[in-house]
């Protein structure tokens, strides 16, 4: 991990009625619209999380959970600023 990446984890919960992101006290969870089928609620979660944070979708990376629920995310290329308003949104 460089000093301009950030790993944060999530839940991801899919077929959900819109997409949003719920904190709680003991995690994050990430409500994506996307069926879990073919990769299709992993990719709609990095759509998501590319338009809400504006950056770049190949800037967001799942390092681990690829096929569950648990995702741990890495977000790469980012600045300082990206990185506390990243943080603050999901974490």
């Amino acid at each position: 991990m460089t000093e301009n990446s950030l790993i944060i984890k999530l839940k991801i919960s899919p077929n959900a009625c819109k997409n949003e992101i719920i904190k709680s006290d003991t995690e994050i969870k990430v409500k994506i619209t996307a069926q879990p089928i073919e990769n299709k609620a992993n990719k709609a979660l990095i759509e998501f999380l590319s338009k809400t944070l504006k950056i770049a979708k190949s800037n967001i990376e799942i390092v681990k959970g690829e096929t569950s629920k648990e995702k741990t995310l890495l977000f790469k290329n980012i600045s300082s600023d990206k990185m506390v308003e990243i943080k603050s949104l999901l974490t």
